[in-house]
């Protein structure tokens, strides 16, 4: 792909939106957009700017993705989950742009006892699910120029997620409890901005599971993350039923990314070397807050 290409990136300030902004700043031209400058529901608006700035590629990283109030504001989520996704690809169509579409492992019941594939059928369990695959559908529907990436259990140095939380938490506490019958795969947002990177240069469009290699439990993870910074908390692993949420969560949100290696695009670490090498940037991230000196890296 040309050294300068045009990009724009609607949710920018999001995890994935950041990553995304921050890696490909250096070789190509970045428009990030925010929720305060463009609301994604506003179709008129949302065609006046791509038609402005006329991209090559656009990249949605926007969506609501607080998995309880979904339940609670349903209207709101199917909006920005699914309507947004609709106008984006409407203007993607209208410009030729290549699109790239985040959505979720949630699109899935965690029935199934192996990892998903591609080709399984959705049958989600909650409005967040329910939001992101008529999202899905809608892109579809609107443009052939689309990459739908899947991720799973994102996270990096900005937002709210697991990681941090853990973090938090453990700073917090002698003992922390997490769950030990979710599963899924922890997967890094810069890892999946440099999975886009690739995907950038071709025309391989469709939709795509992308996570890092691997599983584990959320108890696992949690364990890791705490040994790796260095902590002594001890974690208590408790079953799901011990913390009921308004959303029921999938027990199992492994994805596998069949078509991504099939094809020989499949450039995403295994979890656990992916979360030592990104534990250090988010405890650095940390530091604003003065919280740095709680932490001793283990890099083994």
């Amino acid at each position: 792909m040309a050294k300068e290409v045009r990009i724009l990136v609607f949710g920018a300030q999001g995890q994935l939106g950041r990553e995304v902004c921050e890696l490909l700043k250096e070789n190509h031209q970045i428009i990030p957009l925010t929720r305060a400058q463009v609301d994604i529901t506003d179709l008129d608006r949302v065609l006046r700017v791509i038609e402005e700035i006329s991209p090559q590629v656009i990249i949605n990283a926007a969506a609501f993705t607080d998995v309880d109030t979904c339940e609670l504001q349903k209207e709101k989520a199917f909006l920005i989950n699914a309507i947004g996704p609709r106008n984006i690809a409407i203007g993607a169509q209208k410009v030729k742009a290549k699109l790239f579409h985040i959505s979720t492992d949630y699109v899935f019941d965690g029935q199934k006892e192996g990892p998903y594939y591609e080709c399984d059928p959705p049958s989600p369990i909650n409005v967040y699910g329910w939001s992101k695959l008529l999202g899905e559908k809608m892109v579809k529907e609107q443009t052939h120029r689309f990459f739908i990436l899947r991720v799973s259990w994102l996270y990096s140095p900005y937002r709210k997620n697991f990681v941090k939380t853990i973090l938090k938490l453990a700073k917090e506490k002698e003992e922390i409890r997490v769950v030990d019958d979710q599963w899924g795969t922890p997967t890094s947002a810069r890892d999946v901005a440099r999975q886009i990177e690739l995907l950038m240069g071709t025309e391989a469009y469709g939709l795509y599971h992308c996570t890092s290699q691997g599983s584990c439990s959320r108890f696992e993870f949690a364990q890791q993350i705490i040994r790796l910074s260095g902590l002594k908390t001890r974690v208590i692993p408790v079953k799901s039923s011990e913390f009921p949420t308004l959303a029921k969560r999938p027990s199992n949100s492994v994805l596998e990314n069949f078509m991504l290696k099939i094809q020989g695009f499949d450039i995403m670490p295994e979890w656990f070397e992916s979360l030592k090498k990104e534990l250090p940037r988010i405890i650095e991230g940390l530091k604003e807050r003065g919280e740095e000196n709680q932490f001793k890296l283990d890099r083994s």
